[in-house]
């Protein structure tokens, strides 16, 4: 590895956990062309399971199947929690293996209408959902979706995004603001000099008049790294 080649392993944008949850409804529509399917899939839930089958399970600021993906999955592990504990099996390992068709079916269709009414449409583009906002300087934020904020391509570390933004809703919010994951990213080679690139989320005053409060939240959201200055020289 070089610090360059770290960095762009670190950010790759493929989310692990939906190239085993996907399959579940492929699964879905397999069984239900038998003449004894349990249940019948509606012609909305069937639009909803192409777009996430064709999916390169990628996320990036336009991607809808993304928004889609990550609110049914999140539905469905809310749905499995308690009988996964019960049964003594790891969330994940529920999700993909005992959850039933229902349970997958229900946490999809529930996904979209979550979608449709909150956004006007099923299929939003993962940016207008995912935001990083900062607007004081106090340690818990009161999230406004008409004040500022940016756009986030990176998604919560439980769905594998190594560059891991934890998001979700708060009250009188629709989109998903920030408050967990990746806080400080550094890649750093040691050697006879040593090199390091590094980003901070926001800034490093707490103080909103501060240049210095909100300088690299916008070069985070892009994977932008900064240099580290160790050396006179480099000053």
């Amino acid at each position: 590895f070089t610090v360059e080649s770290l960095l762009e392993a670190a950010y790759d944008p493929t989310l692990t956990a939906f190239e085993v949850l996907v399959p579940r409804l492929e699964l879905l529509t397999a069984v239900q062309t038998r003449p004894d399917a349990p249940m019948t899939i509606s012609s909305e839930a069937l639009e909803y399971i192409d777009l996430l089958r064709n999916w390169d399970f990628r996320y990036s600021l336009d991607s809808v199947e993304t928004s889609l993906a990550v609110y049914w999955a999140e539905n469905l592990m809310n749905a499995g929690r308690a009988e996964a504990s019960t049964q003594g099996i790891n969330v994940y390992e529920y999700m993909v293996n005992n959850a039933t068709d229902r349970q997958v079916l229900n946490a999809l269709r529930d996904a979209a209408e979550t979608l449709q009414a909150d956004f006007g449409d099923w299929r939003v583009p993962w940016g207008e959902i995912n935001r990083y906002q900062r607007l004081t300087g106090d340690l818990v934020q009161d999230f406004d979706d008409n004040a500022p904020s940016i756009p986030v391509p990176f998604a919560s570390g439980r769905w594998g995004s190594l560059a891991s933004f934890g998001a979700r809703t708060y009250p009188g919010t629709r989109r998903m603001y920030g408050t967990s994951g990746n806080s400080f990213v550094a890649a750093v080679e040691f050697g006879d000099r040593v090199r390091a690139r590094a980003i901070t989320v926001g800034g490093l005053s707490n103080d909103p008049d501060s240049p210095h409060f909100d300088d690299q939240a916008q070069m985070y959201a892009d994977g932008e790294f900064r240099d580290v200055l160790f050396y006179p020289e480099d000053i």
